[in-house]
């Protein structure tokens, strides 16, 4: 039986947001937040019933907003939100985000603040639990006023607007929920603007690229240990007295994780000597990505569980407030950092690599790893497309925010960028993980030529039989793109 996640009991974790969008586990509202949802709907029903002029409700939206609204418009208006939104480009985004976003923006909600019906909730909710999954092309927010665009993307089915995933199948949206069991709703004032506004869909992608990167990154780290221990280095590097002596939590943690995979190892000496960077220097030199992500939970569980739209009603005092939460850059500039993050793992382990099939280098390994040069090319080809990955994520792990241009009658004067740094986050971290997932088919054919697997310490030796089992030894060459990509679900799945 699926788990079932509680919202509005307690702040919603990244794990929380993860057993949603990727369990698909069901959620539930509390009857807490019911109360905080219909206090902050009642609240708003005040001031419009007194004539406040209240933004996106009687007026319009953006450079618009001098312009008022007939009662008669104003139901109108919040269908036209999402109608002239729907502009957007490119492939759709992951299902797995577009649940995590539709998950968020229900969290939104469970303050109050947002001034909408628990009917619209309920709805929103029931696309989760029944499995509806809007259909999300990537481009076209500019990360100011939130995700519009894609949010609107979501929004829409609701209302039957659009295409949604049901069953694996991709429908028009009134089909998909028929097929579901549901029925189209009618935006209510401000119902619509509260769902296009905020920084949902990039939030989304921040919670489940922190999860995916961590996975890549101990992964890696694997990959590194196997090839310490093919290449016969020294684990005296990762000893316990170096990295007390720098203090760094995430270089402590990083050392320890390297102590783990190589305890009990035969195949690592001794000795003293040097080894190059790449082989010593891993909790130096990946620590303080292990570190940043430690750090980032904290940012990106704050904008899960805040209230990010526009204008926000206190549902306790009814007082309301224009102002700017739906501005992406806590976000933007998070993964901004990231892609700086995944650069520096993508260069790890083409430096790696470059260990491995070099016999200069590799203590004795034979060229390319193959023991037949000339007639066999080995892992040649395989250096080369972990070069151009690596080249690949340096290019897109320039920053996104730095890039805002003024939109929207410059009301947007400035923007956030935030869901360009999402997409470009994601793009590059799958480059990674091909990457690393080549490095560790790397390190176990160099495992195999050295003759050590009985010697491997005890993480290595779980690492080496799990690559083990979806891709043989390279006794000649052959083609690997399938082995590489079993290998990559292994890392996505956090089997390494």
């Amino acid at each position: 039986m699926a788990e079932i996640v509680v919202l509005g009991a307690r702040p919603l974790s990244i794990e929380d947001v993860v057993c949603v969008a990727r369990e698909r586990a069901e959620v539930k509202i509390a009857g807490g937040a019911r109360t905080r949802i219909a206090n902050g709907r009642a609240r708003l029903e005040e001031l419009v019933a007194r004539g406040e002029r209240i933004y996106g409700v009687n007026t319009g939206v953006g450079g618009n907003i001098g312009i008022s609204l007939a009662p008669e418009q104003m139901d109108v208006l919040q269908h036209n939100l999402v109608r002239h939104l729907s502009c957007a480009t490119g492939d759709p985004l992951p299902g797995d985000v577009v649940r995590a976003a539709t998950l968020l923006r229900v969290a939104t909600f469970l303050t109050g603040a947002s001034a909408v019906r628990n009917e619209l909730v309920d709805a929103l909710a029931a696309l989760i639990n029944r499995g509806v999954t809007p259909v999300v092309p990537r481009y076209g927010s500019v990360g100011a006023s939130g995700d519009l665009m894609p949010s609107a993307y979501i929004a829409r089915v609701l209302v039957g607007m659009g295409e949604a995933e049901f069953q694996g199948r991709r429908l028009p949206s009134g089909e998909a929920l028929e097929a579901a069991g549901l029925r189209p709703v009618r935006f209510a004032p401000k119902e619509a603007l509260a769902l296009i506004n905020g920084t949902t869909v990039m939030t989304a992608v921040a919670s489940l690229l922190w999860v995916d990167a961590f996975r890549v990154l101990r992964a890696l780290l694997a990959a590194v240990a196997l090839s310490i221990e093919a290449m016969q280095a020294p684990d005296l590097p990762f000893q316990p007295w170096i990295h007390e002596l720098k203090a760094h939590p995430g270089q402590i943690a990083v050392a320890a994780y390297m102590r783990g995979m190589l305890e009990g190892s035969a195949n690592t000496p001794a000795s003293s000597g040097q080894t190059c960077y790449s082989l010593r220097c891993v909790p130096q030199g990946l620590g303080q990505v292990w570190e940043a992500l430690e750090d980032a939970r904290a940012v990106v569980e704050r904008e899960i569980n805040s209230a990010n739209d526009n204008p926000l009603i206190n549902p306790d005092t009814g007082e309301m407030y224009k102002a700017g939460n739906f501005y992406g850059g806590h976000i933007a500039r998070l993964l901004d950092t990231w892609k700086i993050d995944f650069a520096s793992m993508a260069s790890w382990a083409n430096a790696v690599m470059a260990l491995l099939v070099d016999d200069r280098f590799s203590n004795g390994l034979p060229v390319n790893l193959t023991r037949e040069p000339g007639v066999n090319c080995g892992f040649k080809g395989m250096q080369l497309s972990v070069t151009s990955l690596a080249c690949a994520v340096r290019q897109m792990a320039g920053p996104s925010s730095i890039h805002s241009l003024p939109t929207e009658q410059y009301n947007q004067d400035v923007v956030s960028l935030g869901m360009h740094a999402a997409v470009t986050a994601m793009d590059a971290l799958e480059c990674v993980r091909n990457e690393t997932a080549m490095l560790l088919l790397a390190s176990a054919q160099a495992v195999d030529l050295r003759g050590c697997v009985a010697g491997l310490g005890r993480g290595a030796r779980r690492i080496y039989e799990s690559v083990r089992r979806v891709a043989e030894f390279l006794d000649k060459d052959r083609p690997m793109e399938h082995e590489v990509a079993a290998v990559a679900t292994q890392v996505a799945g956090g089997q390494l």
